[in-house]
């Protein structure tokens, strides 16, 4: 009977791995082509892998919570077909597998496509995180390379493009790197290492849990957890961000009481009242009209500023997974009450894990409520390539002096970060200060929702 191997395809945008959150097959079913046979988290979002082969399911590769990398083994199949009769496997399957690795490992993808990409209907709460099982130190294998190797003449042994790219973000010369790569290429972790100033190590290593950790004075490890794909990637980009964008800050103290009072009687009777998130997000796509720098992008190189048609709003929403920002195209020609809506079912959305990966980027502009979190203030991280974004805060009652009188009013902090190679403060105040009469003057500002 032929076998047929199924190797996780390349998921796309850089990712190179993917964590096994539960199987929807077990050994011994029948599988059809395109069936879902497992559910896999990657950076991006929760998603269901269908297979390209049909067959009776002979081996699944990796457990539940564990990671499998990108053309490794997923499961096999016997008599398996893909579209039509499908060839049995080549007994190089597992040599091509282990190249595929290597080559993911370096930054490389194969250039194969998920088949059947898209979102699942299944509940997510059954995942569960790899945990890394720590070992004691051990020597090296080789000895130490400087990190200031002397620059290479020739060819240089970096086939991936995004290899190349995160050494440029890191400001690395791949000339001066010393490959620990199978076949002499230089590989991500080779960049990583090089930033550091230290050699990249064949394999991480570490003390083993319950046991002192060295420089710890006495500190125990209990238990190491590997970083999920979506962590790794907000860590990446948060990097980035911070390396990349000098970044100033401007917040201002908004008396949001009048907007509070007439927010319920902003729709009509028995209808849904906008949330205040809402309202502000409608002031900010007035303001970016008159300010559309705000939601511009500079050029890879640089040299240019990039200004759109509209806008993307991307919104920040903190799920079980982590911090996700996914965007609301084209948000600038909704109404109130059809902003309101797609970005309730957004937040939702984006909370349950399955947002396809095509709607966590494009965004132009973030609005990012930390009110909600029970947070008065924060200067948050500009949402890399965007050049802006906006933070609030909660909105509590605060002694507030109005006609000489101290009152009580409902205040909340409003926070700009923007991009000080797009604009000067005064534009960015004048933006910020757009904003801040409209939340204050609701009235006068109806007209502008």
């Amino acid at each position: 009977m032929a076998k047929q191997v199924f190797l996780l395809p390349d998921l796309g945008e850089g990712l190179t791995e993917a964590v096994v959150v539960r199987w929807l097959v077990a050994v011994g079913d029948t599988v059809a082509t395109d069936q879902a046979i497992a559910e896999v988290e990657t950076a991006k979002s929760i998603v269901e892998l269908p297979t390209p082969f049909a067959g009776t399911v002979v081996a699944l590769h990796g457990n539940e919570g564990e990671s499998i990398d990108t053309g490794a083994p997923v499961l096999e199949v016997e008599d398996g077909k893909s579209g039509g009769d499908a060839e049995p496997a080549p007994k190089s399957a597992g040599v091509e597998a282990e190249a595929y690795r290597n080559e993911e490992r370096a930054g490389t993808g194969s250039g194969n496509v998920l088949i059947g990409y898209g979102t699942g209907e299944g509940d997510a709460k059954g995942r569960r995180r790899r945990k890394t099982t720590a070992r004691p130190a051990a020597p090296a294998a080789a000895p130490a390379v400087a990190a200031a190797a002397p620059a290479q003449t020739g060819p240089v042994a970096v086939r991936s493009p995004i290899v190349r790219r995160l050494a440029r973000e890191l400001g690395v010369d791949v000339r001066a790197i010393a490959a620990t790569g199978a076949d002499g290429a230089v590989t991500r972790a080779d960049v990583l290492a090089a930033a550091d100033g230290a050699p990249a190590a064949a394999a991480p290593v570490a003390a083993r849990p319950g046991v002192p950790a060295d420089g710890m004075h006495g500190l125990n490890i209990v238990e190491q957890e590997r970083m999920s794909p979506l962590r790794k990637m907000v860590a990446s980009k948060l990097s980035t961000s911070r390396r990349e964008i000098p970044e100033a800050t401007v917040w201002v103290d908004v008396d949001f009481t009048e907007l509070w009072n007439l927010r319920p009687r902003m729709v009509a009777a028995g209808e849904r009242a906008p949330s205040v998130t809402t309202i502000v997000a409608r002031y900010v796509l007035k303001a970016l009209e008159e300010f559309p720098l705000m939601a511009s992008r500079l050029s890879e190189d640089g040299n240019e500023i990039i200004r759109y048609d509209g806008v993307n709003l991307g919104f920040a929403v903190d799920s079980e997974r982590g911090l996700t920002v996914p965007a609301l195209p084209r948000a600038d020609a909704l109404t109130l009450t059809e902003l309101d809506s797609a970005l309730r079912e957004l937040a939702a959305e984006a909370r349950t894990g399955r947002m396809a990966p095509a709607r966590l980027t494009g965004s132009t502009f973030t609005l990012n409520n930390y009110g909600g979190l029970g947070t008065d203030g924060s200067t948050p991280i500009i949402n890399h390539p965007e050049v802006a974004m906006l933070g609030m805060g909660r909105i509590i009652e605060r002694p507030w002096v109005v006609d000489g009188q101290i009152v009580a009013r409902r205040i909340g902090t409003v926070t700009l970060v923007f991009d000080h190679r797009i604009c000067d403060g005064g534009y960015a105040s004048g933006f910020l200060n757009k904003i801040t009469s409209l939340i204050e003057n609701p009235l006068l500002a109806y007209g502008e929702l």
